[in-house]
């Protein structure tokens, strides 16, 4: 994901510290804690061949990338079907490879088509997203939230034609959904217009933490539950982001005190290759702290399993 990044000379001088909570989180978050949250953490993508030979056996094809995917995490932020609506059979074939090989709960975050965001713009959508509703339906009880990503050129003005769209999916559907022009959070009447209509539709709003766009990190919450994109800046910066995830663990704790009952947080880096060992540090903090009861990433290296240093110190 190149979205926010920062040149490395940058980075020193931003601001990592998570805002104050939002206004409509405030009013959505005023419960008394869930006994039993949902976590779900994974990545973006399965098909990495950085990670062969250290979560994927050496010799795995890329034909069955899936099948070992499932074997390490519980869900997955599916970018792949952006680009293309996937034929049911497609699915179909992802489905039973998920059944033959994840070993505990698993769930698929399917991103909206392009065609659906990007090229109609929630215009005139109604037979692609029939079509890709369609497709989708094929996970079955692998099916997650659905994630609609809105391009940077698509703002406040737009606010209409999204209450539209929204207004006419299926009552039932969960959806996330992320805005990206810089209005949505500058202009407080677009920002309140924005959330509270998510609220008012039952739907959540993506929470993007990315370097280089802090104004995404907008802390709104309008449903009892949380998508979190968060987006690592590599190796060379491991320890920034550790502690930048030990924040978002402190905000969690805080936010399920007040009701919030399901965490969805996905992993992204500019450079995927370390992308596992920032996704096992999260799940071992959600584990010790937040009670989360996650299985951990099975290296096949154990020198690949760092996270575990920071505790030393």
């Amino acid at each position: 994901m190149d979205f926010g990044k920062l040149p490395d000379q940058e980075l020193q001088s931003v601001d990592f510290t998570l805002p104050a909570d939002g206004a409509q989180t405030i009013k959505i978050l005023n419960r008394s804690k869930v006994p039993d949250p949902h976590f779900f953490v994974g990545c973006a993508k399965w098909g990495r061949k950085e990670w062969l030979g250290m979560i994927y056996p050496p010799k795995t094809k890329e034909a069955n990338f899936l099948d070992e995917y499932v074997k390490h995490f519980n869900s997955i932020e599916l970018n792949a079907v952006f680009y293309s609506i996937p034929a049911p059979e497609l699915i179909r074939k992802w489905y039973d490879k998920t059944a033959g090989n994840a070993t505990n709960k698993f769930v698929f975050c399917p991103k909206f088509s392009r065609t659906i965001s990007h090229i109609k713009r929630l215009k005139d959508a109604e037979i692609p997203t029939d079509l890709y509703l369609a497709s989708i339906h094929e996970f079955g009880e692998f099916l997650g939230p659905c994630f609609l990503q809105l391009g940077d050129n698509f703002g406040p003005n737009n606010l209409d034609v999204l209450d539209h769209y929204l207004k006419h999916l299926p009552a039932d559907l969960k959806v996330f959904v992320e805005v990206r022009h810089p209005q949505w959070f500058s202009d407080p009447g677009a920002r309140s217009g924005l959330f509270e209509m998510l609220s008012r539709y039952g739907k959540g709003a993506v929470i993007t933490d990315a370097s280089g766009r802090r104004d995404c990190v907008h802390m709104e919450v309008t449903i009892p539950e949380i998508f979190v994109r968060f987006v690592g800046n590599g190796e060379k910066h491991q320890a920034s982001d550790f502690s930048r995830v030990d924040e978002w663990v402190e905000r969690i704790a805080l936010w399920m005190d007040k009701g919030l009952s399901e965490i969805y947080f996905f992993l992204h880096q500019h450079d995927e290759k370390d992308t596992p060992i920032l996704a096992n540090y999260t799940i071992q903090q959600f584990n010790k702290h937040l009670g989360a009861k996650i299985p951990e990433i099975k290296f096949l290296r154990p020198d690949e399993d760092i996270t575990n240093q920071r505790e030393l110190f």
